[in-house]
């Protein structure tokens, strides 16, 4: 039994490694695409571009925000409970504001985009894969990745920092109501200590993390889209494996993004 278990772990060590690379492979095609593409002054899909964007970022707002509120209120209660026998109730606001805005705005953010958009990116293109229009595309002379990839991409690297800042502010508004209503708090006072705390590299760190979430989830939904053959169950499959992926992937960068700028100070 162990030692299936270890094999399934390798085996899927092993399938996660080999996808990074063909996502890699992607980000790459797509960055070539992207660079020629101004190169030559070619004509930009501006118009899907922003449907997309309506799609990333405009219907994601309202649950973004939600979230973040919520959490932003917990933060405060969670902290307020180790600090009140401290004494140290005041460290609460800015608590709340670098952890929202260096770490869970844009984590937050990109899970919820990667469970809304990141799947409607593998299921759309897993459809068109397996119906064959992505091969009905190319015989026309029409590049999947500029036509198909670019648009989606370049709509989450756009609304998914913006996200990010509402996200913060909302976080630290729902700390805010936290503190006023059952710490004692006044709203000046919070508003005061909190960004007193905060200096410009912590909303810059949550900004470049927010970037770099977004292009795994377009890359991530695009590749599991792309790649995907069979029927029905397939997508589903490829659906299912998009948002998996890239949420292992966000945390991952995550991780690497955080250690990057502990290290520069």
């Amino acid at each position: 039994m162990l030692s299936a278990a270890a094999r399934f772990v390798g085996q899927s060590a092993l399938s996660m490694l080999g996808d990074t690379g063909a996502i890699w492979r992607l980000a790459v095609a797509a960055t070539g695409r992207f660079g020629r593409g101004l190169a030559r002054r070619e004509r930009i899909r501006v118009r899907a571009t922003i449907d997309q964007i309506v799609r990333a970022g405009y219907s994601s707002l309202p649950l973004v925000m939600l979230i973040c509120f919520l959490v932003g209120m917990i933060m405060a209660l969670q902290s307020a409970y180790q600090l009140r026998d401290l004494g140290a109730i005041d460290l609460v606001p800015s608590l709340v504001a670098i952890s929202i805005t260096r770490e869970l705005a844009p984590l937050l953010a990109a899970i919820i985009v990667a469970g809304r958009f990141g799947s409607a990116i593998a299921a759309e293109l897993a459809t068109m894969k397996v119906s064959q229009e992505i091969d009905a595309l190319t015989v026309m002379g029409i590049d999947p990745v500029s036509f198909l990839v670019l648009p989606r991409i370049g709509a989450l690297v756009l609304s998914l920092p913006c996200l990010t800042i509402f996200a913060d502010v909302v976080g630290i508004v729902g700390g805010w109501s936290i503190s006023v209503a059952a710490m004692g708090i006044g709203t000046h006072r919070y508003m005061s200590l909190a960004f007193d705390a905060l200096v410009l590299q912590d909303i810059f760190t949550g900004l470049v993390k927010a970037v770099v979430f977004a292009g795994i989830i377009g890359l991530v939904g695009c590749h599991q889209g792309l790649q995907t053959t069979g029927g029905a169950e397939e997508v589903g499959r490829s659906t299912t494996a998009s948002v998996v992926r890239s949420i292992v992937l966000i945390v991952g960068a995550d991780l690497f993004v955080t250690a990057l700028f502990y290290v520069r100070g």
